[in-house]
């Protein structure tokens, strides 16, 4: 390959993915040291680092938005992270704890495990076909649940239980509402219901008073009880997907942060298109902030 044909690869972008799969990598290493050390708290260094990696998944296309870096080898990468992260280490991760005590059937465990990561895997190519083909579609919203978030719903519900839970690595009776919880979500990632994508809230997205209160009040108090209020995040972010169709056009605009449409003159539009700034008024400013 000629060095015109080289793909650029942005530098801010592609470190937030490094970090993804640094995350996904490393939680791997904790889960088998749990394994062996039989010490819960590796499983906790482990979804702790899955939900990290949930963090620079998020900020590795937000960065590339804003400074204009999007391109396919991005959207590749990031691809490859995230089946590490949000497939092979969750299914990991819930297989050692949970899905390996289920033996009746035989075998039930570890085909769940693996249906889920054959799903995850499937999910993200289609994305990357859809991406593909049409570049638009996929900053209106997510076809199928976004593997970032099953994975969060995995672990997050994961560290519920553990903390929940008195004695080291007894799950009880928890272990088949995950395990039937892992199923329903790789149906869900390969299903057609849409979930929001909230790519639209960047630097500029602006919102009343109360709302920035409400924001700040649920992220300090997501730290202050970060056993539990993980999964109430991630649950409600899957449960809305479920409910989304049957919720009003207008109250979807205010959960998802939608863009909000701005009219232009038509004169401004074609003074736009023609790329002419000679006759623009003088306080006119060629991008819109929502």
């Amino acid at each position: 390959m000629s060095q015109a044909n080289e793909p650029r690869i942005p530098v801010l972008p592609t470190l937030m993915t490094a970090g993804n799969i640094l995350c996904g990598y490393a939680a791997i290493l904790q889960i088998f040291d749990g394994r062996h050390l039989a010490m819960n708290q590796h499983y906790h260094y482990a979804i702790v680092l899955i939900l990290l990696a949930c963090l620079f998944d998020a900020l590795d296309g937000r960065v590339a938005r804003m400074g204009g870096t999007e391109s396919p080898f991005g959207r590749e990468l990031d691809s490859l992270a995230d089946i590490v992260s949000f497939g092979v280490a969750p299914a990991l991760l819930v297989h050692d704890i949970v899905l390996k005590e289920i033996d009746t059937p035989k075998g039930l465990g570890w085909l769940i495990s693996c249906v889920y990561l054959v799903c995850g895997a499937m999910r993200l190519a289609r994305f990357n076909c859809l991406a593909a083909a049409d570049v638009k579609c996929s900053m209106k919203g997510f076809r199928g649940c976004p593997i970032p978030a099953a994975a969060g719903v995995i672990s997050s519900l994961t560290l519920l239980i553990i903390w929940l839970d008195s004695n080291e690595r007894e799950i009880g009776n928890w272990k088949y509402a995950l395990a039937g919880l892992m199923a329903l979500l790789s149906y869900l990632m390969v299903s057609d219901l849409e979930y929001p994508s909230f790519k639209a809230v960047n630097w500029r997205t602006k919102r009343s008073f109360h709302w920035v209160l409400v924001t700040i009040f649920v992220i300090v108090f997501t730290v202050m009880n970060w056993h539990w209020m993980p999964a109430v995040l991630f649950v409600s972010y899957l449960m809305y997907g479920l409910v989304r169709p049957w919720v009003s056009r207008k109250w979807r605009q205010e959960i998802e942060i939608e863009a909000e449409t701005v009219e232009l003159d038509p004169g401004m539009e074609t003074l736009a298109l023609n790329g002419d700034d000679s006759e623009r008024p003088p306080n006119s400013d060629s991008t819109v902030q929502i």
